[in-house]
């Protein structure tokens, strides 16, 4: 027994003392490369030519450094605190509106309803020129907003220049919390279908869509439900939790978290009773549905609760917590992975193995691994959630991207709400051909134009055929084809009037009825809630997707 001991002990000593050399190595390392850090910065500060900006230098250095890491693992400064507080609560203290750049001044995009903004006289199009005395011409869009921000209960004297009527108003705002629902709208899609679209994962997700989900059933007697998670981009994971909560019983294991330390390894399980746990439901997903809002579509996956529909989402499989730091800044930092029901990890992203050039590659299918549902389904990690029906969305046309980038329907918004004091209710406006003959009035005035495809392509077809000496044959089919694509903005504005018009109306009636009337309108013509709301209707249909399939 003496004989087999000795080698033992022998081994786990040889074991005990490599590990130590090891993690004596990396401290060594780390103290070593801090000495170099500090002892340059001395030296910039007593000999650099210039004089230097410590927090600036310091600042893109630590950046530089946590960004080589994730894009998750980010400093944050007590000069950005309320942006940390809003993404987890919903909630800050301002005028309640949202801005954007135009030009060399700062634009009013959107305001909330109820909120100092519209209270104050606020409307979307209103240039900001000052704010308390001070010029904001030429401001950035954060140094604006901060302005516009500040404590409860002060006043923001905001001049603006409102551009159709071109006139300069003096609005004095009296600063308010805001608080920002993370359930933008719910009401029912067709009779007995429900829907919620929620937006993010603040502080009370869980409870805004469980008295959303309450109300349709109770108000609306609805038979199904729709719960829409496209363009979320995460938020806190126990209020993921508690959405999937509603719909699955107590007790179930929803996730997993495994890090480097043993208080990051963590189970989470449902522990409240559900609101419902048979009802038919379908959950739309976007390519950006990340963090938070994959966990619930994921998890519902895994347990065969929902029908994802949409398209394959983001790939974050990443979990972050707040660490203090000195000075009151704050450092967000990914400290674990998660894994949902099944076992699979759905980050697409291996951010530890970067390529020469510094970017990251998403993880290719042909790496990923099996996993199986509850029932028995085929699932794979890696790569996020791949929906169970993949929707393809109807292709937008080039003209409304540029009508849209320009603004034109934006300002055509504006003037509209400027000669109307109202509008129908929001089921029975639209415009008529004269008001759409007034907008393609004023894309003339601006001499609108915008780049399309078709030419693009054509352009760079004909130099190849240039350079590969085919325009001796080929030069009259180019150029009579030329002439067939050739810009022809009436012709485009009769072809793409329907569409146009939907946009155009969509913008009007947020000026009126805001947000919750705007998504209203928009949910109506969303073919991917149509998909969805067919499946719901079809119970046979929908089981069939949650049952396994022959391999």
């Amino acid at each position: 027994m003496k004989k087999l001991l000795k080698p033992i002990l022998l081994s786990l000593i040889a074991i005990a003392i490599s590990a130590n050399s090891y993690a004596d190595k990396k401290n060594f390392e780390l103290i070593k490369n801090t000495d170099i850090f500090n002892a340059i910065l001395k030296e910039l500060s007593l000999f650099y030519v210039d004089s230097i900006d410590a927090e600036k230098i310091i600042g893109n250095g630590i950046k530089s450094m946590l960004y080589s890491l994730d894009p998750y693992t980010t400093y944050i400064p007590k000069s950005e605190e309320h942006d940390l507080k809003f993404m987890t609560t919903g909630e800050y203290a301002g005028v309640g509106a949202l801005i954007s750049p135009r030009d060399s001044l700062i634009q009013i995009s959107s305001i909330y309803e109820g909120n100092p903004a519209q209270i104050g006289g606020m409307k979307p199009g209103d240039l900001i020129l000052e704010i308390n005395g001070e010029s904001m011409i030429g401001k950035s869009n954060d140094y604006v907003s901060n302005h516009l921000r500040g404590k409860a209960n002060t006043l923001a004297v905001v001049k603006v220049k409102r551009p159709m009527v071109d006139t300069i108003v003096t609005l004095d705002i009296t600063r308010k919390k805001i608080y920002i629902p993370a359930v933008s709208y719910y009401g029912v899609i067709e009779e007995g279908i429900g829907y919620i679209y929620l937006s993010s994962f603040n502080t009370q997700a869980a409870s805004e869509v469980k008295e959303a989900l309450k109300d349709l059933k109770k108000r609306e007697n609805i038979k199904s439900l729709i719960l829409d998670l496209r363009g979320n981009p995460g938020g806190l994971l126990d209020e993921a939790i508690g959405v999937v909560n509603l719909f699955v019983p107590k007790g179930k294991t929803i996730l997993e978290t495994k890090g480097k330390v043993k208080q990051q390894e963590r189970i989470y399980k449902t522990s409240q009773s559900p609101i419902d746990t048979t009802m038919p439901l379908a959950v739309l997903v976007s390519n950006e549905s990340a963090s938070a809002s994959e966990i619930v579509a994921g998890a519902l996956q895994d347990l065969d609760r929902a029908v994802i529909v949409g398209d394959r989402t983001f790939g974050k499989g990443l979990v972050q917590t707040t660490r203090p730091l000195p000075h009151d800044g704050t450092l967000k930092i990914t400290t674990a992975k998660y894994y949902i029901p099944s076992g699979r990890l759905i980050q697409a992203i291996d951010y530890s193995h970067r390529n020469p050039d510094g970017s990251v590659g998403r993880i290719p299918d042909s790496l990923t691994t099996e996993f199986k549902t509850a029932a028995g389904r085929i699932v794979r990690d890696g790569g996020g959630i791949t929906p169970d029906i993949k929707h393809e969305y109807p292709k937008q046309s080039n003209i409304i991207y540029y009508l849209t980038k320009d603004y034109h329907i934006f300002d055509f918004a504006t003037q509209y709400a400027a000669k109307h004091k109202n509008i129908p209710v929001v089921g029975e406006f639209s415009l008529t051909d004269e008001e759409y003959a007034e907008f393609k009035e004023m894309l003339k005035e601006r001499n609108f134009t915008y780049d399309r495809e078709s030419i693009s392509l054509l352009k760079k077809l004909k130099e190849l055929a240039e350079f590969e000496g085919y325009m001796d044959i080929a030069g009259e089919t180019f150029e009579t084809l030329q002439k067939q694509l050739e810009h022809n903005i009436d012709k485009d504005l009769e072809t793409f009037k329907e569409t146009i018009k939907k946009e155009l109306e969509s913008e009007i009636v947020e000026r009126y009825y805001y947000t919750k009337g705007s998504m209203e309108r928009v949910v109506k013509d969303d073919t991917c809630i149509k998909e969805a709301a067919a499946i719901l209707n079809n119970l046979e249909e929908y089981k069939n997707i949650l049952s396994p399939k022959e391999k």
